[in-house]
């Protein structure tokens, strides 16, 4: 066997023993962000007018995402073929925070605790968030 195949070679299982690695970071980053957001209750939003007054127990309505900064790492290579990440619109790539309905507090305490075990994890990335 040549050089360069064994090298090919060797990378190949380096690359799929780190992203076995990105495999369970991202699935104990899922799991603790949804153990955070199921645990969290979120302020009242409370909406009147002169007449009516309406109650929402889920807070405001908004959206939440993970950002990785920089599109070219390895960990964000695996992301956009594994975890749904996809390209930003300012550079990097980002993980859309579908569930939770429409609170925006759930999703962002998904987020804040998905990137927490991220970063502990040596990956760059962090939370944002916007009203509807």
């Amino acid at each position: 066997m040549s050089y360069l195949r064994k090298k090919i070679a060797a990378e190949s299982a380096e690359r799929k023993e780190r992203y076995a690695g990105f495999d369970t970071l991202w699935n104990e980053a899922c799991k603790q962000g949804n153990e955070a957001a199921n645990n969290h209750t979120p302020q009242t939003m409370v909406v009147s007018s002169d007449t009516t007054q309406w109650v929402v127990p889920e807070g405001v309505c908004g959206f939440a995402e993970i950002r990785l900064p920089k599109g070219n790492t390895s960990f964000a290579h695996w992301a956009k073929k594994n975890a749904d990440f996809s390209k930003h619109y300012y550079g990097g790539l980002y993980y859309w925070v579908s569930g939770y309905g429409q609170s925006m507090e759930k999703k962002e305490t998904f987020a804040r605790k998905a990137c927490e075990v991220l970063n502990a994890g040596g990956i760059d990335c962090y939370p944002t968030s916007r009203m509807d």
